[in-house]
This record gives structure tokens, C-alpha cells and sequence, in this order.
């Protein structure tokens, strides 16, 4: 008689099974508890026995083990248990930084924790990269990038990178732009002709600095194509997501993107491993090096990220970003995006705090300027989605939906039919235009007011 197959469950169903197993363990075992999760779904395990070793055959663990095996199938890992006090280095996955509290631990019961081996999307729940800071102290670089972000493309996000860039040289200060878009790159054609372009991007500094070679490139240009205005010593500089390339020499822009994205391991030995949140902080370090040395110290830096739920997005407004502009238009596929995102963010309860106040949504492309219903339907879209998700009960934001100064409070760019079709080389006059600066006003000075003031002169 053939035995027939296990049963079987989906990834989504076998995840809340493993989940469930993991704290049946905990309290079975009275032992901290890691559930993981490798690049094919599959879920393992893993139990803290190393203060109190258990046998591998011993009733209770099999047991364990097979019952998850069960429950899990097919999305059960080659190893359905697996004990601490037989790994090689525990602490990778006890100790690690990436791991996501499930529950804690209490009584004679251990906690349980998630981890996430997965190729992209880990970045949007990982511990945040310390803000790298120059030895004389005065110079926040996290604080200063503002990270202009929007789950669904075609929103208008690279016109008010650009709009903002110019509105504050206009007022004095030194602006960095950088292109995060890798993978469909615009803005530095919105600051700079294409004969501008420095030789070198983002893309190049990332597979330079793989194998320790980033020395010497030419990262940043001075931008030409939104000349500041008045009597202001205000500068706009960018870093392209890759260069161009001089006369007689080969770029091949595809296959440094597709090498740029990995996890690696130490340069040289004693080093640390190096994740991809690190050396993209990096790069932008030292674009924001090279302005200084070619000019000073960016007041502010922009950071035009793609759209999506890429690990560039997840990098940029859960690491490396002092104000991160949410770009939101009022329909269910952006708040269907959003509430996803905040989700996976609502995961690490140990940084969604500090987070929250670092957000504000953003009501782009807002097609009605009279119409005050319309952006008040939008603000109270984003308040329930605050509220469900990323609001403690306790903050002062749930019980004042109507806040000003508030995350889920939108500021608005109004719609202009002069930005269709837009051609920057053609008609470098264009954010003068009377319209342009109407819908760009409010969205300006309120960012503005939000910034840290400009790096104090030289003395």
C-alpha cells in the first residue's frame, strides 16, 4: 500500500505555522528560540540549549521536530531542529542584528525571534546603520539627507528633487543630489547637460570599493542646468547613479548593477563583514566628501530613491536618512504599497519609534488646488495607516488626526500641466515659470522648515 504524501500548506500559511511552533518550543524547552527562513521560504528551528545541552534523540526534542517538520511541509528547512550547543558559531544566529523579536522571554519561558536569510527585503527590517560622523564632531551627516521616496513610480518624485534642490541654493545653501534611482536614473539630467555628468557614479564607487579600489573617482559635478538665482552663494551638486564615460573608454553600466547588490565578506582579514547598507553609506559618504573638498560641506543632501520595495529604498529611508518624503497619490494600490511597507517595519519595534519621526507623507501630483475635501480624504488615509500600523496607542499623533507637524500630515504638490513633457536642455527657464514655482511653494518652504540650519561660515 503506497503511503500517501504529507499534507501540505503555502508559504504564507507555513511561516504562521513555524511561528506558532517556534513559541511552543520556547515554553516546551523553557530556551530562547530562533526561527529562520532561507532564500526558498523553507523554516528551521533553532534552539538556545548551550547553557543546558539536550540530546538530539532525546522524546521531547524528536518530537519537536517532527510535529514542525508536519506542520511546515513544504516549506520545511533540510534541517526541521536544530540545536545551539552543536553550531558552529552560535552567535550568528543568537546574537544576530538582524533578527526580528516574536515574543520575549518571561518566566521559565525563552523568547522567540525571526531571521530572514532572503536576497532582497531584509534591509527593510535590519538594525540601522550607525550615522557616520568626521572626527571634529560638527557634521551629522544622517541628519542632513533627506530621502525622497514613492512606492509607485510616475509620481513627480525627480521634478521635486530638482525644485527643492534649486529652491535652497536659492537660500544660501550647499545641496548634494543623489541619483538612487540605479535602476531607471533621471534626476542628474534635470541638474546637468549630459556633457556635465561626472566620469564616475554610485554604481561605480559600489563595484570599486568591492575589492577596495575606490580611490580617485569622480563622483560629483556642480550642476549647471538650474542656475541659483540672486545674489545667494547657494550651490546644487550631484552624484549620478553612473558616469560617463570619456571619449575612447567602455562602460558597461548592466553588469556593474547586476554586481552591486550583495552582501560581502571582509576586505582584508579582521575586518567586518560588509552589507550592502554599509557600502551604500559609503558611497554617498564620499560624495559628500568629495563636495566638501571641492567646495563644502553639503547643508543638505538629497537622495532620490527608486520606487518599489527594493533594498536601495530600504536602505535609504530605514538607515540613512534624517527626513524621509513619503510621495503618495490618493488611490488604493499606493496605500495597499504603503501598508505593506509600514508592516515589515512595524516588525522591529526596537527602531519603529525613532522612524515614525523621521516621516512625512508627501499628497504629489495633487490635481485640485481649490478643493480642500480631496486633501483632507488623503490626510485621513494616511492617519488610518499610521494608526494601524507604525502609532504607538499611547502617541500624541493617534489622538490629534488633524496635527499639522504630524507624519501622516500631507504636504502638497499641486499639479501643473507645464511639467507634461518636460525638457530641461530645452527650456532651462522652466522652474521660473509662474506655475511651476505655485505648485512646488508649499512643498518647498515646509521641507525647508524641517532641515537643520546650514553649516555655520567658516571662521
Amino acid at each position: 500500500m503506497t503511503t500517501p504524501p504529507p499534507p501540505s500548506v503555502r508559504f504564507d500559511a507555513a511561516w504562521k505555522q513555524a511561528l506558532a511552533h517556534a513559541g511552543q518550543a520556547a515554553q516546551r524547552f523553557g530556551m530562547n528560540i530562533v526561527v529562520t527562513r532561507d532564500l526558498l521560504g523553507r523554516a528551521s528551528l533553532l534552539v538556545d540549549d548551550r547553557a543546558n545541552p539536550l540530546t538530539a534523540n532525546a522524546p521531547d526534542v524528536v518530537s519537536t521536530r517532527d510535529d514542525f517538520a508536519a506542520a511546515t511541509h513544504p516549506f520545511t528547512g533540510l534541517e526541521p531542529l536544530v540545536l545551539g550547543s552543536l553550531l558552529f558559531a552560535p552567535d550568528l544566529f543568537f546574537a544576530s542584528g538582524d533578527r526580528t523579536e516574536v515574543s520575549t522571554s518571561h518566566s521559565n519561558v525563552g523568547s522567540v525571534h525571526a531571521l530572514e536569510r532572503t536576497v532582497i527585503g531584509a534591509d527593510w527590517t535590519s538594525a540601522p546603520v550607525p550615522a557616520r560622523t568626521p572626527s571634529d564632531g560638527d557634521w551629522d551627516r544622517r541628519d542632513r539627507r533627506v530621502a525622497l521616496y514613492g512606492f509607485k513610480g510616475g509620481v513627480g518624485r525627480s521634478t521635486a528633487t530638482a525644485m527643492l534642490a534649486r529652491y535652497l541654493a536659492d537660500r544660501g545653501r550647499c545641496v548634494l543630489v543623489v541619483d538612487l534611482d540605479l535602476e531607471s536614473p533621471g534626476v542628474s539630467n534635470l541638474l546637468e547637460s549630459p556633457s556635465g555628468i561626472p566620469r564616475h557614479g554610485i554604481v561605480d564607487h559600489l563595484v570599486e570599493a568591492a575589492v577596495g579600489h575606490a580611490d580617485g573617482l569622480e563622483l560629483v559635478a556642480r550642476g549647471t542646468a538650474l542656475p541659483v538665482r540672486g545674489e545667494s552663494n547657494g550651490e546644487v551638486w550631484f552624484a549620478p547613479a553612473g558616469g560617463t564615460p570619456r571619449a575612447g573608454e567602455r562602460s558597461d553600466y548592466l553588469a556593474k548593477l547586476n554586481r552591486i547588490y550583495s552582501d560581502l565578506a571582509p576586505l582584508t582579514p579582521g575586518d567586518g563583514p560588509r552589507p550592502f547598507a554599509t557600502r551604500l553609506e559609503q558611497a554617498i559618504s564620499a560624495c559628500e566628501d568629495q563636495v566638501a573638498e571641492l567646495s563644502r560641506r553639503p547643508d543638505v543632501v538629497l537622495l532620490d530613491c527608486r520606487a518599489g520595495m527594493h533594498d536601495i529604498a530600504a536602505v535609504t529611508l530605514t538607515h540613512l536618512s534624517g527626513l524621509a518624503l513619503l510621495f503618495t497619490v490618493d488611490n488604493p494600490s499606493t496605500w495597499v504599497g504603503y501598508r505593506m511597507l509600514f508592516e515589515q517595519w512595524r516588525q522591529r519595534q526596537d527602531h519603529v519609534g525613532d522612524l515614525v519621526e523621521r516621516l512625512r507623507v508627501v499628497a504629489a501630483m495633487f490635481n485640485s488646488a481649490g478643493d480642500i475635501n480631496r486633501l483632507l480624504a488623503l490626510q485621513e488615509q494616511a492617519y488610518n495607516l499610521f494608526a494601524d500600523t507604525l502609532y504607538e496607542p499611547d502617541s500624541t499623533y493617534v489622538s490629534a488626526p488633524d496635527a499639522e507637524d504630524a507624519p501622516h500630515s500631507p504636504i502638497p504638490i499641486l499639479f501643473g500641466n507645464d511639467l507634461i513633457g518636460l525638457d530641461p536642455l530645452r527650456s532651462s527657464a522652466w522652474p521660473e515659470l509662474p506655475m511651476v514655482e505655485a505648485v512646488y511653494q508649499t512643498f518647498t518652504t515646509t521641507v525647508e522648515r524641517l532641515l537643520p540650519p546650514p553649516h555655520p561660515e567658516p571662521s
